[in-house]
């Protein structure tokens, strides 16, 4: 955890050092305004130095670098789930600046997890270029007022195991989930399984 901390901190620097408010202009998105196009200037690319992963029952820090970006075929997928997110009634949030797509999010609107009134937050990204202005935060907010109006008690997240990326959750307030969605864990293993409450 002290790892993660470091992360919050410097990206606290930095984002102070560089005295930039958030630009973005918020709002839904619809299923037919979907498509490659809007995404023409968001840039998915994450250089991922450190990841923090749970192994053998155990949280560990591993040195694993690689670049993670979306693919042709990685666009079309998004695209088709954004769209059957809203087509099913779930939330798709977006951030734009100057006109722009530079960030988004999406719930889920399926109810799981018995007790634990679990809904999914799908997705969260935010622009290699406007990432550490808050976007992220605002994002994530939208996200768990919505899923809090539909009768979630919790948010559920399938977190990218990148340092970074989990600096950013704990910064939110989330922790390991009670119940793994085990959909989740098979697709994507290094995932780190978290929630939010409401």
């Amino acid at each position: 955890m002290k790892q993660i901390k470091e992360y919050q901190d410097e990206e606290f620097i930095r984002a102070k050092a560089a005295a930039r408010t958030d630009p973005a202009v918020y709002r839904q998105l619809d299923a037919d305004e979907i498509d490659r196009q809007l995404f023409a200037r968001f840039i998915r690319r994450q250089n991922v130095t450190l990841c923090r992963r749970r192994e053998k029952g155990e949280w560990v820090i591993r040195e694993d670098p690689f670049i993670d970006d979306w693919t042709e075929e990685d666009y079309g997928i998004l695209i088709s789930c954004l769209k059957n997110t809203i087509r099913t009634g779930g939330f798709v949030y977006g951030a734009f600046v100057d006109g722009a797509l530079k960030g988004f999010a999406s719930v889920e609107t399926t109810l799981f997890g018995g007790d634990h009134r679990y809904l999914d937050l799908s997705c969260i990204h935010v622009s290699e270029d406007m990432r550490g202005r808050g976007i992220g935060r605002v994002l994530f907010e939208a996200a768990a007022e919505w899923a809090g109006q539909k009768g979630a008690a919790k948010l559920y997240i399938s977190a990218h195991s990148a340092m970074e990326t989990q600096a950013f959750y704990q910064a939110m307030g989330c922790v390991e989930a009670q119940e793994y969605n085990q959909e989740h864990v098979e697709r994507e293993p290094y995932d780190c399984q978290l929630e939010y409450r409401l």
